[in-house]
């Protein structure tokens, strides 16, 4: 079974008579460990359709499986809670609770599904990232590229299948990226962690292993890329 099918997927934005599409006849397959970055120009599709994978959107047609379960076709409700257990998002904008420490966004998660372990596995992800010290620190306390590092703690908190990044170094300098794609790529090696980046970074896209392009709202396989 795919950890990710794309079928057939629609996105159309109306503005009175105008229509946008966004995403056509979109279609992809993602393996269980795979690591694939979605490449494209500003305004091809990338993020919309990272969204709608992430459950945050919904597609105007079209199937988004994941694990499985089409979550196109859940309630909103069902697609946040599904969100919540599978699917780990980090986006460009870390996304962090500004008066929470590093330790308490990342426990976050786990509190709002009752994990009595949060705590333990806060520290121990933090520890994992890099952030042994610094987790009591909250997020304007700390560098972009350690709030990078707590989003993804934060994300992977309750053990996602699927990990989604979107534009992820965006905004770091060239080194703190390299090193941000090294803790994804070692999660993926080291946890077989299925994961899915967007990037118009040509560097960062050629750290995973493989690569699909966005054009005119259609995915494209492109030649595959080895970290």
């Amino acid at each position: 079974m795919e950890a990710l099918l794309l079928q057939d997927l629609y996105k159309i934005y109306k503005e009175g008579d105008i229509e946008t599409v966004a995403l056509r006849e979109a279609r992809l397959k993602v393996q269980p460990g795979e690591f694939v970055a979605i490449t494209g120009r500003s305004g091809a599709g990338k993020s919309t359709l990272l969204h709608i994978i992430g459950g945050l959107t919904e597609p105007s047609a079209g199937r988004v499986v994941i694990d499985g379960t089409d979550i196109a076709r859940l309630s909103e409700r069902d697609r946040a809670a599904f969100r919540g257990e599978r699917i780990g998002i980090v986006f460009q904008a870390d996304n962090l609770i500004p008066f929470l420490s590093a330790l308490e966004n990342v426990m976050l998660p786990m509190q709002l599904v009752r994990r009595k372990d949060a705590a333990a596995r806060a520290r121990s992800l933090l520890a994992e990232v890099g952030l042994s010290e610094r987790m009591r620190h909250k997020p304007a306390m700390l560098s972009g590229g350690e709030r990078q590092r707590a989003a993804i703690a934060a994300a992977l908190a309750n053990e996602p299948k699927l990990l989604l990044a979107d534009e992820l170094t965006g905004e770091l300098d060239s080194a703190t990226a390299d090193h941000m794609m090294e803790l994804l790529a070692n999660l993926n090696i080291n946890h077989g962690l299925t994961l899915v980046i967007v990037t118009h970074n040509k560097a960062v896209a050629a750290r995973a292993r493989r690569q699909v392009r966005i054009a005119d709202g259609q995915l494209f396989e492109s030649e595959a890329a080895h970290a």
